[in-house]
């Protein structure tokens, strides 16, 4: 675990034993990135795509180029880029590019990581890549819930900028 992403007050999962969850320690491998992946997929989840997007670019840059967790947070950020561009600016041009995008960064990225079902983005992104119609009603999955933002969340996010 490298100190710049430890966090002693990240709680451990609400369910289940996720990539990157240390079950013999009780903490995650990275706390910041769970942290950043909550809040992200809970404004993700709650139509704050900008938001989401700037949780995962803002951890994200705690990794080195290659890394799981590097790919991992570039892909979310291509995913809530995507849902940007097709629910902000009607763009689904913009968002098949992101989402191709998106495919590739998560396509080793274990099924269950951090908590978020990783196998449920990546067929959501496929179907939507021909049918944008398929996000209407999407939520991404965090520890088998699919949690909306709250004004921590919103607070968190804001901090950022």
């Amino acid at each position: 675990m490298d100190d710049h992403t430890t966090d002693p007050d990240v709680p451990p999962p609400i369910r289940g034993q996720p990539t990157g969850f240390l079950p013999d320690t009780g903490r995650w491998e990275h706390d910041t990135l769970r942290r950043a992946t909550a809040h992200g997929v809970r404004l993700f989840n709650a139509g704050q795509y900008h938001e989401a997007h700037d949780c995962f670019e803002d951890e994200w840059y705690n990794y080195g180029r290659g890394s799981t967790e590097s790919k991992f947070l570039h892909g979310m950020v291509q995913v809530a880029a995507g849902a940007y561009k097709h629910y902000d600016f009607e763009n689904d041009a913009g968002m098949r590019s992101l989402f191709e995008t998106a495919l590739d960064y998560l396509q080793d990225v274990p099924g269950d990581f951090y908590g978020v079902d990783v196998r449920d983005v990546r067929e959501t992104m496929t179907a939507a890549l021909s049918g944008p119609d398929r996000l209407d009603g999407w939520r991404i999955e965090l520890d088998g819930d699919t949690p909306e933002a709250d004004r921590w969340d919103e607070a968190y996010a804001e901090r950022l900028h």
